[in-house]
């Protein structure tokens, strides 16, 4: 079995961040026919009582979000193996599975537990790959995304993003009871944590290249201000507070600027703001409404929408400076893009012929455009870090909902809380 060191998984954020109290629940709402069989038998377990999580089915609830697996139910499991000896292939075989995860959980002198796990290969009755992590009870859960990360990639030759987070602001009560939130979760919903409570709306949260803050619209002033945020020790600085539209802040990749919206000279334009330095520079010029920039992985170039056009599009503009052009051209509404990690795809907002509003993938090299949602009023999706999965806010039952689709359509899930509205979602990077 390989090992590797313990790693430090950016434990410290949660330090500064206060628990919430209601958890996201996922719905799958649509698979792909052909997931590949998988089953994650229970980790044998070398202590008392019962174990702080079950990491197994923590794993395979990770496989089938993901819409490429389909993970053996428990009861169909003719035996429970924690040991490669005591795998009996024949019987994995026998109910249709192409691959076995196996581990243990083992309780450590001092505290905390060690994780060890290992795939196999079931038709060639051999081992793929195995692990060991030292972890902490309240790092379980995180240690279980580790392992469905590995298993994904071993199998899929991408990476896994279940060991990731997701900014989203939720909404209860109403009239002078209403309240806005802006928290952070697991990926999968669990581990709410509150960044910040606020009478007034809180909007666009944006998460910095390396996942430590967060950028965000506050009212809290009555007027919209942009703050930026450190996760691990709450402090914030509002980094802009100019007469007029204050919004739809997007990280450069490096980490070191901002683009933003503003109208402070009288229309709503895209500027860009140097953190370290304050300076602000205008990028666009143009009587029409110029809105919600998303930077492209190199750097060198922004999305966003404008009805300069006559209606709402997307444009492309170098950062510096130049003639935009446009990118969309399918139906008469198209805005809040977000770039696919590799730069090739947007995530956007299309409204379909029936005027629902839809999310859509386009391919920037050959401009076709995929509906992914089936919603009526979808809006702000959210790429994944390995740009399988789009998250996005829809509404159900007549309230908001998050919701997160595969690029190509094929898989949906929905994640809701028991009360109130949750929107404005946005998927976090890789934590490294």
């Amino acid at each position: 079995m390989k090992r590797i060191i313990p790693v430090f998984l950016l434990l410290v954020f949660w330090s500064g961040l206060q628990p919430a109290r209601a958890e996201l629940t996922i719905e799958i709402t649509s698979g792909t026919e052909g997931a590949l069989p998988i089953a994650v038998v229970p980790f044998a377990w070398n202590g008392p009582g019962t174990p702080p999580e079950d990491v197994a089915e923590i794993v395979a609830a990770d496989l089938a979000r993901s819409g490429q697996f389909a993970p053996l139910p428990r009861a169909d499991m003719l035996s429970r193996p924690a040991r490669p000896e005591d795998i009996r292939y024949r019987d994995w075989r026998a109910v249709g599975v192409d691959n076995l995860v196996i581990g243990r959980i083992v309780p450590r002198e001092g505290g905390g537990y060690t994780v060890e796990f290992r795939l196999f290969d079931v038709f060639r009755g051999r081992q793929l790959t195995g692990y060991s992590f030292p972890t902490s009870g309240e790092r379980l859960r995180e240690t279980a995304h580790r392992v469905a990360d590995i298993v994904y990639e071993t199998l899929t030759g991408e990476r896994g993003a279940f060991r990731t987070w997701i900014a989203y602001v939720t909404v209860t009560g109403s009239g002078d009871e209403r309240r806005y939130s802006l928290q952070v979760a697991d990926s999968d919903g669990y581990n709410p944590r509150t960044v910040l409570r606020s009478r007034q709306p809180l909007m666009s949260p944006s998460w910095s290249p390396d996942a430590r803050r967060l950028a965000y619209v506050s009212f809290e002033q009555e007027t919209a201000e942009v703050y930026v945020q450190e996760l691990a020790t709450g402090q914030r600085r509002k980094v802009a507070s100019y007469q007029g539209i204050n919004g739809a802040p997007s990280w450069s990749p490096d980490g070191r600027q901002l683009a933003l919206t503003l109208s402070q000279d009288g229309n709503a334009e895209i500027y860009i703001l140097s953190l370290d330095s304050g300076r602000l520079r205008r990028l666009t010029r143009h009587p029409a409404i110029d809105t919600e920039p998303a930077w492209a992985p190199d750097g060198r170039s922004l999305v966003f929408t404008s009805d300069r056009g006559g209606s709402p599009q997307l444009y492309r503009l170098a950062v510096d400076g130049g003639r935009p052009e446009r990118l969309t051209f399918e139906g008469g509404y198209n805005a809040s893009a977000d770039f696919a990690p590799d730069g090739e795809r947007l995530a956007l907002l299309h409204r379909d012929g029936r005027g629902n509003y839809r999310v859509a993938v386009q391919d920037l090299e050959r401009g076709m455009l995929t509906l992914v949602s089936e919603g009526r009023l979808d809006e702000s999706p959210s790429f994944a870090p390995n740009g399988r999965m789009i998250l996005y806010a829809t509404e159900a039952g007549g309230r908001g909902v998050l919701a997160a689709a595969s690029v190509d359509g094929r898989v949906g899930q929905r994640l809701r809380l028991q009360e109130g509205e949750v929107r404005e979602p946005a998927w976090s990077p890789f934590l490294e």
